[in-house]
Formats: C-alpha cells, structure tokens, sequence
C-alpha cells in the first residue's frame, strides 16, 4: 500500500508542478506584463497632466508671445514684403557700417499655411561691424531666420571680411476655417 501511495503523491505532485507552471504562464505572468504596462502608462499619463498644468499656467504669457509673434511676420503681399525685408537690411548696414553688395530673393511655397522669403546677402566689412549686422539681424522682432552663414577674408591680414547669408523671413497665409 505504501507504493500505491507514494505513486499517487508523486503524480499529485507532478500534477500540482505542472497546474504551478501552467497558472504561472497563462496567469501570473500576463497579469505582472500588464501591471507593469499600466504602471508605466500611469507614469506617461502624470507627466502628460503635468505638462498641461503648465500649459495652462503659462497660457497668457504664450498667447502674447504668439502674438507678438504673428504682428513680426511679413505681411503677406509679396512686394510689400520684399520691400520690407530690403529696408530692414538697409537699416541694419547703416547700424552696423557695413557694404551689403548684393541681395537677392526668391520665395518658396512650401506649406498651405505659410511661404518664405528666401534672401541670399552678400556683406562685406570689419569683423566688428559684421557681428554688429548678425547681432542687428538676429535681435530684430522681424521674422527673419538665420540659416546658413559664410564669412571669409579678402585680405591676408583678415581685416576685410566678406559674410554671406541665407535668411528666411516667414509670411503666415491665414486660412479659412473649414466646415
């Protein structure tokens, strides 16, 4: 008898370390899987709330400055833009004694929601007065965007420095709203 009950035993307890691993498969394991997705969805969604609090803490600040932000665009009739892109860079060469020696433009219509003036400008001076002309057109409220800036020396003791800029200036097309 003693045999017939240890063989139950061991198959009881071959039974119960199978049903263990099939319970910690099937169950325990998803069910960890899972709670350790919801805590990190959790810890998403509190950084998420967290940044609207701040959003919304700073929403008359942000709304000024996008503003601000839309007054400093081109306006958005190209000669009238140009023409004020063209004064503004005569402006910043008086500030900055500077020679601009040619400016050239095109536009780019990129997006539904806004076109660039794209100005390639050719400066020479001292390199007092060409940082004067960069400091002049990177303070301006204009919407004018420094994207690529070349300088180079035209005489071997590099006193006299030639700059070369590629500016865009940002025109918002307003949109209708849709229904």
């Amino acid at each position: 008898m003693k045999i017939k009950n240890r063989q139950q035993m061991l198959v009881l307890a071959a039974g119960a370390v199978v049903a263990l691993f099939i319970a910690d498969k099937v169950v325990i394991e998803p069910l960890i899987g899972s709670w350790s997705q919801r805590a990190k969805d959790i810890a998403t969604l509190h950084k998420k709330v967290d940044e609207g609090r701040s959003l919304v803490r700073r929403e008359q600040s942000l709304r000024g400055r996008w503003e601000q932000m839309q007054t400093n665009t081109l306006p958005n009739n190209p000669s009238v833009a140009e023409l004020q892109v063209l004064k503004a860079f005569d402006r910043f060469a008086q500030g900055s004694r500077v020679t601009v020696n040619s400016i050239s433009h095109q536009w780019k219509h990129d997006s539904d929601e806004f076109i660039t003036l794209e100005c390639r400008v050719e400066a020479t001076g001292g390199l007092s007065a060409l940082s004067r002309f960069l400091h002049d057109i990177e303070t301006d409220p204009m919407a004018l965007k420094l994207q690529n800036v070349e300088v180079s020396s035209r005489d071997n003791n590099g006193q006299q420095l030639t700059l070369g800029l590629q500016i865009s200036g940002l025109v918002l097309t307003p949109q209708e709203p849709k229904r």
